[in-house]
Parts: structure tokens; sequence; C-alpha cells
């Protein structure tokens, strides 16, 4: 994700400029499918998602800790905590009051002081990320550190109120002893409420510290304590995603050095993860959230996870040395870059060593003795000019002398042409680069018009990943983008060509993943959540229908000769499953009116049965929403005729056919 202001303009007449008037006569194109020449495998990588910290994504997101600033660890500490009755400018006498006490050589700093004067009167309430969503039926984890300073303080009251203050669900837990201890409970909730509210109250009066104040519901992804948002975790793993790239994005940079990220902080017991803030709690001006940070609750041992539980590569970015170039461009002296070296060789050992190793021993320690089997490590993530060049030419070595195998990913910078863009692209040719990052944030006509744009890339040379696209409704950064028909189907067509060069593209996933409705600083996203529920975008669904029937081997599909990409509005890749043994041809029709086309497979053999799986919707501008998915895969079937594919395309549509193979 880049925070550049490059504006264009999009105002196209759809009639004209992008979807031509025609009569009502539906055209008929009879295409041709056979062998290609030599093989072209399609890795299994083909099609994976980009996971970075950005509009709420982890905590409030993917993280389904319910409590914002559960340790007071924010810049500012009484960040999403209040006391109603509790006056800055008073004694309190007939409340009570909260200071902060630091421990500067912990990395969890902080905690509550709390002084209870009258516990009749004293109350503490958070108001978790835009809200605490419950649902009704379920139940929650409540648990708090607490140490029992002085008084005569004997029990801790936490309820769930709604906006208005009424109680939802309460428990109360004893206090017993004086140091530091973990008190748990557990809430059933009777009701849903997307903005609900944790209220702590005490009985008896004294002083008391308390930290890691948190709240999880127990329906997590497999169930696991302190764990991930089912639902959200449920469209990842329905996408079949190949591979898992993470933490980002730019907040892999920082705004500085200081603030990048650093996974080395990230692993171990999730109460001693440093925080540190969200690079875009400020990174737009129009969408400002200063309450946005990160406590690492989801760390590189979650993010390792969740790859192994997706059934996708693992891909991990790192610092080299730069922070983000469009905010202070901080730079590591080249030599002092060697902590951040190390800090790359480190990571694998983490993902791939034994447990007699250093940082595999961490692995195993936290509960995952047997190794990842990381083969992908992404150095830097959109950098560019020969201050990333040169500091990539150090990590290269050094990453492979040690592990060889390893495959480093490059970046070309942040824009997919330019100065900057070919300077990285020469630089890293003569390095002989393996993979190469590309990132296009564009109108949905410049997806159209690139749906060729690896055609004629260099087969010998580095592989590319499009490691963030999307289509932008307006304009990128600009808050009113939508998440339309229009754009999906524009980054459909742009597909099909990625996937008729699988011999140069290997990886490919759109940007950003996620986006809190509520929470949200960038838009278009992929899958849009609130506290309570989520829904796919109709760009969701055409990763998922790419991703789900991605094949095994490119098939060559042709007009008059011709690869599909663009002609009279028709843009189409096939493939063969050699797993499933089916033929997939993915056929997009940007036009206005509907296509028919017929399909010879030549030498191929094909069954008689046609599953197509249509994408479409009413108008261009349609959305998805909370309420309605009115643009989702629909499945009919129909029959081979005269050993001929024939089918229609609706205007405005995908189609994904599939026919065995004999």
């Amino acid at each position: 994700m880049t925070t550049k202001n490059k504006i264009f303009s999009i105002a196209i007449s759809l009639s004209a400029a992008f979807f031509s008037a025609q009569n009502n006569t539906v055209r008929t194109f009879n295409l041709d499918l056979k062998e290609t020449p030599a093989p072209v495998k399609i890795q299994p990588t083909m099609y994976g998602i980009f996971f970075e910290d950005i509009n709420f994504a982890a905590d409030g997101g993917l993280y389904a800790e319910l409590i914002k600033n559960r340790s007071f660890e924010f810049d500012e500490p009484f960040t999403g905590w209040k006391q109603p009755n509790t006056k800055t400018l008073s004694p309190n006498l007939d409340s009570g009051f909260l200071t902060i006490y630091s421990e500067p050589a912990k990395t969890n700093k902080n905690y509550a002081r709390i002084t209870v004067l009258n516990d009749k009167n004293y109350i503490l309430e958070n108001e978790g990320f835009r809200g605490i969503g419950i649902h009704q039926g379920e139940q929650y984890d409540f648990s708090f550190d607490l140490e029992n300073v002085s008084g005569n303080v004997a029990a801790v009251n936490a309820s769930l109120v709604d906006e208005n203050g009424k109680e939802i669900s309460s428990v109360s837990t004893l206090i017993k002893g004086k140091g530091w201890q973990k008190y748990t409970a557990v809430f059933k909730s009777p009701q849903t409420v997307e903005k609900a509210k944790l209220r702590i109250t005490f009985t008896g009066n004294g002083i008391v510290n308390m930290d890691m104040i948190s709240l999880f519901p127990q329906n997590t992804w497999k169930s696991r304590k302190g764990g991930l948002r089912k639902d959200l975790v449920q469209k990842l793993y329905d996408l079949q995603p190949g591979f898992l790239r993470f933490p980002g994005g730019c907040i892999v940079e920082g705004r500085t050095l200081a603030e990048r990220y650093q996974w080395k902080k990230t692993i171990g017991n999730v109460a001693d993860r440093e925080y540190l803030i969200n690079k875009w709690s400020t990174g737009f001006p129009h969408r400002l959230t200063p309450d946005y940070g990160q406590s690492f609750g989801l760390g590189f041992y979650e993010y390792f996870q969740l790859s192994e539980d997706l059934g996708a590569e693992p891909v991990p970015i790192l610092s080299c040395g730069m922070a983000c170039q469009f905010n202070t461009a901080e730079l590591v002296k080249m030599e002092d870059l060697d902590p951040y070296i190390q800090d790359a060789l480190d990571l694998i050992e983490f993902a791939n060593g034994d447990s007699g190793t250093k940082w595999g021993k961490v692995r195993t320690e936290m509960g995952h003795p047997k190794p990842f089997n990381l083969k992908f490590i992404g150095v830097g993530n959109e950098q560019w000019g020969a201050d990333y060049i040169e500091r990539y030419k150090v990590f290269e070595k050094a990453i492979h002398t040690k592990y060889p195998g390893i495959k480093i990913i490059s970046g070309s910078g942040p824009s997919p042409d330019g100065e900057f863009f070919e300077y990285g692209w020469k630089e890293l040719k003569q390095l002989n680069a393996q993979i190469v990052d590309e990132h296009y944030y564009n109108s949905p006509d410049w997806f159209m018009k690139n749906a060729g744009r690896y055609d004629h890339y260099d087969r010998s040379g580095p592989k590319v990943f499009a490691g963030e696209y999307a289509a932008q409704s307006v304009g990128v950064v600009k808050p009113d983008n939508k998440n339309n028909w229009l754009t999906a189907l524009s980054e459909a067509a742009f597909m099909t060509g990625l996937e008729r060069n699988a011999d140069v593209v290997y990886m490919t996933s759109y940007a950003p993943l996620f986006a809190h409705a509520d929470g949200w600083q960038w838009t278009p996203d992929l899958i849009w959540f609130n506290n309570l529920k989520s829904y796919a975008t109709p760009n969701y669904y055409v990763q998922k229908l790419f991703s789900n029937n991605k094949g095994t081997d490119v098939l060559k599909i042709e007009h008059n000769g011709k690869a599909i990409s663009g002609q009279e509005k028709l843009y189409a890749t096939a493939v063969k499953d050699a797993k499933t043994h089916e033929i997939i041809i993915k056929m997009v029709n940007t036009d206005t009116q509907a296509k028919t086309v017929n399909i010879k497979p030549g030498t191929l053999k094909t069954g008689k049965k046609i599953t197509k799986i249509l994408l479409s919707a009413p108008q261009l501008s349609t959305e998805n929403s909370f309420d309605a998915e009115p643009i989702k895969p629909k499945e009919e079937i129909s029959e081979a005729k005269n050993g001929e594919i024939s089918t229609k395309i609706p205007a405005n549509s995908l189609a994904v056919l599939k026919v065995k193979i004999n």
C-alpha cells in the first residue's frame, strides 16, 4: 500500500470509451483451444492473499481481542478507557480514580493503579474497537491480571452493557491474596449487540493494580483461546490461497525506523509483546485514527500458524533498513545494516530450524515443534532507487550463502511504470533476482488495457509477483472509492492476462484485504466487516473464482490465432487441471451486449457436461453490503454440442466454464 497522491481521472463515458454502444444482435465468436507448444505450469502460489494491518485488520479485526488498549500501553494510556464518575480536577472522594504506573525495563511497561474511594460510585469502562460486538448464545472469556495493594477490595465486578448503559451480562470475581495473579471468568450473552461496552466496578474500597484486561469470544477459528475471528478466517480459507503475504505493506517499513515492524518483538508470551503505534493511524488526513495501535497479539508465530491452517505458503516481508520513502525516508547506514540482515537469517531459523537451534527452540516452546517449511522471504516492501538496490544485494548474498533454497522477493517500487520502476527492473535483472514484486492501484480502464501487460515480458528474467493491486473507482487514496462491479470486472479482465502468462507471473494478490466499516483508512478493500459480521465484495468473488479454479497447466485459447485480451471487449484464459481432469476456461465480457462463444477443443477430448459459473450484476455501480450480496457466483449446467463448448456470455460478466477431459 502506498500513500502516494497519484491523481487520475476516470471520468470515462461508459457508452463510448469503455463499453461501446452496439445493436442488440448477439455476436458469435469461434475460439480455438489447444495445448501450449511447451508446457506452462501454473504455480501453486498463483493466487494468494496479502494481509496488512490497515483498516483495523488486526486489532479490532482478525485478532479477536475485544478490548482496546488492554494493557494501557498506548502513547495516550487512557485511550479506549473512561471513568464516567471521575473528574480531572477533583480528589474524587465520592468515586475513585486511575493512574498509570510504569516499569520502563519491561516490554509491557504500563499498568493501571486504581484507587477505589467509594465502591458504589467508581466505574471503569472500555469502548472496544468502535464498540464491542457480542452474539446471542455465545460465551466470552474475560481475564485480567490484578495485584491487591491495600484496603479491602474483595471482588471485581464486570458487565457488558449496551449503548444506553443497560446491562446485558455480568460476572463477579473474588480477589485472593496480595501478589499479581491472573483471574478469569466467562460471560454468557443473552442477546446480540454490535456496540456494547465493558464496565468494571469493585466490591470494597482500596487500591489495586490491573493489567491485561482482556475479552475474547470462545467461538474463534479452530476454537483457539485468544485466537482469530472465525468468520474472517473462514472467508480467507474459502479463497484457497496459495500463499499468505504478511505483515505488510508499509507497516513493515514504518514512518520511521523506530516504528518499523520487528518480528522478534511479536513472538513469545502475548503479554510481553511490546506495543507499537500503527503507521496508518495518521496515514491519511481524511481518515485519522489516533486510537490505532498494534498489540501484536497477532504476531509472526500466529501468521505462520494461519498460513498452515489455510494451506498457504508463508511469505514474510522484512525491513531492509529503509523507512517509508513517502514519509521520513530514514535510512540505516550500510555499516549498521547487520542487525537487519541477522533478523532475516534468524527468521528463517525460527520457521525452519529444528528444536536444537536457538530460534527453532523458541518456536518449539511456543507449541510448534514441527518446522513451518518457509520457502519465500521478502526484502523490503515497495522501496525504490539506488539505496534499495544497494541493500538488496547485501541481503541476497547473506541469505543465499546460508540458505540457498530460500526464494527472495525483491521490489520494483510503488508504481507499475516510470523511472524508478524501470531502474529497479534493470538492476534486478542484472542481479538475477528471483521474484520481483509489482504494485498497481489504478483505474478500471487501466486494468482493461493492461490485460496483455505480461505477454511480452522476458521469459528468462525474474518472475513476477503482482503483490498489490486493485481497481480504484475514483482515484488512488480517494475516500469515495467503491468496491463496485465495474472495479471487479476490470480486475477479472486483467487477471486473465496474469494467468495466461503463468510462466512469468508466479504470485498475485489483491490489496488491501480487510476493512472495518467504522475504522477504515483506505478503500477499496476485499472483505468488509463490522463488530458482528462481514461480507464479501464483488472483487472477493472474482478472486475466489480464479483461485478455486486455477488449474495446473496453461492452455492456449485464441480467436483468429491471437490471444483474447480485449478484442471486441472479450478476455479469456484457459487451463487444464491434472488433479480434477478438467478444462477450465475463464471468460470476461466487458461489453454492454452478450456474446456467444463456440470453443473448439481441437485434439483435447472433452466430455459433454459443461458447468458454467457466472458472476454478473444489474449495474456496473452495484455493490455488495452487510444487508445483501447481489453479486455472487451462480452455477448452471449445459451440454456440449457437436464436440464444441458453446455458451452465452452475458454483458458485463465473468464466466468460468468447466468441462471434464475424457
